[in-house]
């Protein structure tokens, strides 16, 4: 049961399997499986106040004030009024509780539009609409095209041929591309039947709920017979059905406990570094503030004990000693508090805040075409956005537009797509300006494809039979499928982006692919339809990194066609291909020194009785349950030689704008970039090329692929060594004490040269494993990239924990899908982009915008400036108020220990809260070394926040001893000045009264005019608060030191005339003088000096910029282009594919509407008149980059901090 929200029942029992059946309610609520309702908010209504209140009397600040509160009501230690520390306790506690309120409330309104989502039910023969939480394990769901998937499901059927699906997992792993899914036969024979699903009672047996995506192992019973279940028949919840009109599906896993849910890592509290740190100080400010009481309270004693009695007269107190000191001890605790002011924690709040509006104001970081602005969702992290040293990334819809173009081809040795000067002779940058070719004399061609080489066209034109047979290959050679809902409309269904941009190439270049069945291919060439009998597809897989179809044209010639890693076909060509070959390896480096990703096309014409015979071995090896994948290898090798070139093609994977340079400044600022994607490693290792991740310059790129731990272990000591052959085993983990436990740090070692690391998921699921995990994070560290991929959600995550756990240094995970939320959660700073991938990175991102460019601008100027800002906060908050407070500790001494102010009341109240207030708040908006653009331009200035140099336990400590000299100075300054002296009129200037204004006066000056020196950016805001704070100090004690306030209150406003009685003396003038100069002179000599001895990056770089005198350099937008001799193995990113799908003989689309053009097998269309650079193919045949509203799904954890709609 649930109490308040509270579990308090016992944790269930383990799950080894589970049961389920079908269509069997009460059955299925025996094993108290989850319902389908999923909760990610914290709080309910009884829960929030006692809750809220427990977690925010965990910061040790707010529990001491509430401590202070109890002790400022008892009369006999209290020498100040209790509101002084309740008024401001309640208001902070006010402020975050309803900010919290806030949050959760959003979150709670999340989870109620997910759970009320309606779905079909199939209860008692009827398919009832249900809402998605009332949806049990064992029910039979109905799901309808472009329905998001409710729950984990068992696919019984579908409308298409052969109880085929097509679904879309961006929200899983990221991928846009569609993946095919089929029923087992027995149930799908059930079709749309609603009685024959009714009386369906199949029984399931399968593994318990786990974070597994790529394996599901289960069993069906049905009848008397069982079949085996695997990953390709099972639905995850996050999935999106897409091409399909229908499909019924058994419940197996609902709500928290599917897959998603399950990857969905935990939400957990962040706070920044400086707030840990600020917790540390906390208690040696304790600790000092108790070990100055204690030195007061004995003092007292000792007074008490010699000097005492001769006051008793005078007055009567307590005769026991030590209860005196006992008392004074807490009377010092209040008067002293000032130490640690809550208003510190209001003001850092609110800098926060102000820090947080620059963001969501920025200009720069707005991305116009999509009208997306950059969000801070999150108040609290800004600071620790200028500590970033790692940073891990997704990659498609990240880095890059996941829109694959098809720009550049060689054919029989010629380059095309390249446009060329006519008169200079001269390459041209292709622009807006550049007119595209024109394709209207292809009927179905695709509209958003576009090329600007109009020679490649003319080529096709001129029937020119090299050029033919490159893009019949590519309209032949591929595992697309394609649908025509009507006449002329194609839609092309790619297991890869990277195929139906080349297919689609092909259809605009006028060799279209109309369709295909098991047993033929039928394309239209140049108008004319042609039907090739497909006779084998001898399939892509990463070690073969090619792909082949065997097709019988309509003259019945034979021909086997080719595409592959260039390396790979290479070897299998013709030795009088030589020649051909060297040209087009010229055209290849060309091609991939622009970050091109290439393939080489090739083919072969086949004997009719070689092929007889090739083709019964190659059935005998299909059929083999033995050494089957060997024997087919062999098979496939010996067919796949002497082939003869055609040419390659260049595919542009897009990076978004600005990537590389992007990426360019962020090295320059020593932040280490990872990328965790779930796609291939040859797809991962293409892009990191691209966009300068991994350079031809590195000295070494380590790919770990192993399938054990051992050999794990062994790959990553291997590259270990050959970075650092000195490197010790045991000496690279150095203990950190924090609050009394002692974590392990890896620290970091030196390496010459640099180095990129490449591992795949398997190696890294063993990586992780706790006895190897330190080797793979020494090593990884110890490279300039880390490419980690094929990696599940889960995983993403505890790489990002294990920096975390390991390293003393901040951590930003950016990512722009549901796959990637597991991994935001678990950085110090989460980023989410606003892409093509739904809304769910963004609704559990910290920080939300539309491109990773703008990443740059959020580290370098915003989180660099805030962590300035806060950093300077803090130590002149900490300046003032031990400064303040260290002068009532040296008066104690000149008081007789008796808990006596030294300073007025008023002044007590009003110092933090009117007097230095604003001045520091303008310092904490408004302040910066150098603008926006400087920053940008040195992004070296952002190291010295990695290495928490502007605020740490050194620099408090510094600024501890400043204040305890400042108040040195203030204190006995103004004592010598006024002791035994009279005033203009002859009287007694030497009371404490008078002495307390001069005191008062001395230290306001003195904290301005240091707060001067550390501004360095003075706007008119910092001069309107620091001179107008100086007004009104004046203002106000001159109003309170007067008659009439004195007569109506006498006990509050006992300062009468002092004001003006004590500043009229030229020397109290003098005095406040000296005593500031007094102050700040160390700090002007200290600074001088270091400057010239030691600069820091920050006095280099202003020094540079004043000798300069020039305004900011305006951000560049320069193309990065990049040149290199390194080709893409393979260009393909996806997984094996779909031959044998296609050869099954089985018919995988319903058939093409019946043409009313009346197409003959050797007729040309009518309106084919024989008279590129792609804009990307879109996997699933939808614009790039719409502008979709998209519902949130499952994933809208604890930053979902606005009910967006979208």
């Amino acid at each position: 049961m649930s109490f308040f929200g509270l579990d308090c029942t016992r944790k269930k029992e383990t799950e080894v399997e589970r049961k389920i059946r079908a269509n069997d309610r009460e059955y299925n609520l025996s094993f108290k499986y989850a319902t389908n309702s999923i909760k990610t908010s914290k709080y309910n209504p009884f829960t929030f106040l006692p809750l809220n209140l427990f977690e925010q009397f965990q910061r040790i600040a707010n529990a001491y004030f509430l401590f202070l509160l109890i002790l400022q009501v008892i009369p006999a230690i209290s020498s100040l009024s209790w509101f002084t520390t309740v008024v401001p306790l309640v208001l902070v506690l006010s402020v975050t509780a309803a900010k919290d309120a806030t949050d959760d409330i959003n979150r709670h309104r999340s989870d109620r539009k997910v759970n009320n989502r309606k779905v079909n039910v199939l209860i008692n023969g009827k398919l009832i609409s249900e809402k998605w939480m009332n949806v049990q394990v064992g029910d039979i769901i109905k799901l309808e095209n472009n329905q998001f998937v409710t729950a984990d499901l068992l696919l019984l059927s579908s409308s298409e041929p052969l109880n085929l699906i097509y679904i879309e997992t961006a929200e899983l792993d990221g991928e846009t591309n569609l993946k095919v899914k089929q029923a087992l036969t027995v149930t799908g024979d059930m079709g749309d039947n609603l009685e024959a699903l009714a009386a369906f009672n199949g029984e399931v047996c399968c593994e318990p709920p786990n974070n597994r995506l790529d394996r599901f192992t289960g069993t069906l019973t049905f009848g008397t017979q069982k079949y085996s279940l695997d990953n390709e028949r099972v639905l995850l919840r996050g999935c999106t059905l897409r091409n399909t009109d229908w499909c019924f599906g058994l419940v197996l896993f609902a709500g928290p406990e599917t897959k998603l849910m399950q990857n969905c890592g935990k939400s957990t509290f962040k706070r920044t570094s400086i707030d840990r740190l600020m917790n540390v100080l906390v208690l040696f400010i304790f600790g000092l503030l108790a070990l100055m009481c204690i030195i007061l309270a004995v003092g007292n004693g000792i007074w008490e004990n010699h000097a005492g009695s001769k006051f008793n007269a005078f007055l009567p107190r307590e005769e026991n000693i030590a209860f005196s000191a006992f008392l004074t001890f807490w009377s010092y605790i209040i008067i002293l508090n000032t130490v640690v002011p809550i208003s510190l924690y209001v003001s850092m709040e609110v800098i926060r805040l102000g820090n947080s509006y620059y963001i969501n104001w920025d200009r720069n970081m707005y991305h116009a075409r999509t009208g997306t602005p950059a969000e801070a969702r999150t108040t609290t992290l800004n600071e620790e956005l200028g500590q970033i040293k790692y940073i891990f990334s997704d990659k498609t819809g990240t880095l890059t537009q996941n829109i694959m173009t098809f720009n550049k081809c060689s054919i029989n040795g010629k380059s095309y797509g390249d446009v060329i000067d006519h008169y200079s002779g001269q390459r041209l940058e292709i622009t807006e300006e550049i007119t595209p070719v024109d394709f209207s004399f292809n009927r179905l061609a695709d509209p958003k494809f576009l090329f600007y080489d109009h020679s490649l066209v003319e080529a096709v034109k001129l029937e020119l039979p090299e050029v033919h047979a490159f893009f019949r290959l590519l309209a032949l050679c591929h595992t697309v499928m394609a649908e025509e809902k009507k006449e002329g409309d194609l839609v092309y269904q790619a297991q890869s982006p990277d195929e139906g941009a080349l297919v689609t190439a092909a259809r605009n270049f006028g060799f279209v692919f109309r369709s295909r069945s098991p047993e033929t291919v039928t394309i239209e060439e140049m108008g004319i339809q042609r039907s090739y009998e497909l006779l084998a597809i001898l399939d892509f897989n990463n070690v073969r990194k090619r792909m082949s179809v065997i097709v019988r044209n309509p003259e019945g010639k034979l021909s086997l066609y080719c595409k592959g890693a260039d390396t790979i076909i290479y070897e299998r060509l013709h030795p009088s291909c030589s020649k051909l070959m060297e040209v087009t390896t010229e055209h290849l480096n060309e091609f991939a020194g622009e970050g091109l990703r290439t393939l080489v096309l090739a083919y072969k014409d086949l004997d009719e009785e070689y092929f007889s015979e090739w083709k019964q071995r190659h059935h005998e090896s299909s059929v083999a349950l033995e050494d089957r994948e060997e024997n087919l290898d062999k098979l496939y090798e010996e067919i796949e030689k002497d082939m003869m070139l055609i040419g390659a093609t260049a595919i542009e994977d897009k990076l978004q704008d600005g990537v590389a340079q992007t990426i360019e400044q962020l090295a320059k600022a020593e932040i280490k970039i990872w990328v965790l994607t779930g796609d291939k490693q040859e797809t991962a290792e293409n892009i990191g090329y691209s966009c300068n991740l991994l350079r031809e310059e590195m000295n070494d790129v380590f790919i770990v692929a192993s399938n054990s731990p051992e050999e794990v272990r062994q790959e990553l000591r291997d590259a270990r060594l050959k970075m650092c052959p000195d490197t010790e085993q045991d000496k690279f983990l150095i203990p950190e004490i924090i609050l009394g436990n002692t974590p392990k740090v890896v620290q970091d070692e030196s390496v010459n040269g640099e180095y990129g690391l490449v591992i795949n998921g398997h190696s890294l699921a063993y990586a992780l494993e706790s006895n190897v995990e330190l080797e793979f994070l020494r090593t990884a560290c110890m490279c300039k990239t880390v490419i980690c991929c094929r990696v599940t959600p889960l995983q993403k995550a505890q790489v990002v924990e294990l920096v975390k756990k390991y390293k003393k240094a901040v951590t930003l995970a950016i990512g722009d899908g549901a796959n990637d939320v597991s991994m935001i959660k678990a950085a110090h700073i989460g980023v989410g982009i606003s892409g093509q991938e739904g809304m769910q990175a963004v609704l559990s991102s910290d920080f939300s915008f539309a491109q990773f460019r703008f990443l740059q601008r959020l580290l370098l100027v915003h989180g660099r400036w805030s962590y300035l800002r806060m950093c300077k906060f803090l130590r002149y908050f900490f300046y003032k108020n031990f400064t303040f407070t260290f002068v009532h500790f040296w008066y104690a001494f000149f008081c007789g220990f008796s808990a006596q102010t030294v300073y007025d009341e008023g002044f007590i109240t009003l110092y933090n809260l009117v007097y230095t207030a604003l001045p520091v708040l303008g310092m904490s908006l408004f302040d910066q070394d150098v603008n926006a653009g400087w920053s940008l331009e040195f992004p070296q200035l952002y190291v010295p926040g990695q290495l928490s140099q502007y605020f740490s336990k050194r620099a408090f400590m510094m600024c501890a001893l400043h204040s305890c000299y400042s108040s040195l100075v203030l204190f006995f300054v103004p004592y010598a000045a006024v002791y035994d002296t009279v005033r203009d009129d002859g009287r007694d200037g030497a009371d404490y009264q008078s002495f307390a204004l001069i005191t008062q006066t001395c230290l306001t000056v003195t904290v301005c005019v240091q707060l001067g020196l550390d501004l360095s950016y003075w706007t008119v805001v910092n001069h309107l608060f620091v001179w107008g704070s100086l007004g009104m100090f004046f203002i106000l004690t001159f109003a309170m030191y007067t008659d009439g306030l004195y007569r109506l209150r006498p006990s509050s406003f006992a300062f009468v005339g002092t004001a003006q009685n004590c500043l009229s003396q030229s020397n109290v003038w003098l005095t406040v003088a000296l005593t500031a100069l007094l102050c700040v002179l160390p700090v002007f000599a200290y600074r001088f000096l270091y400057t010239q001895i030691s600069p820091t990056i920050n006095d280099k770089v202003r020094y540079k910029v004043c000798k300069m005198k020039e305004p900011a350099p305006r951000p560049r937008r320069a193309r990065l282009t990049r040149r290199s001799t390194r080709r893409s193995g393979y260009a393909f990113s996806h997984a094996q594919g779909y031959g044998d799908l296609v050869t099954s003989r089985r018919f995988l689309r319903r058939p093409a509407p019946a043409r009313s053009t009346g197409f003959t097998p050797t007729g040309r269309s009518p309106g084919f008149k024989p008279t590129g650079r792609s804009a990307g193919y879109s996997p699933v045949g939808r614009e790039q980059n719409p502008k979709q509203k998209v519902e949130p799904t499952s994933l809208q954890m604890f930053r979902a901090v606005k009910d967006s709609s979208f």
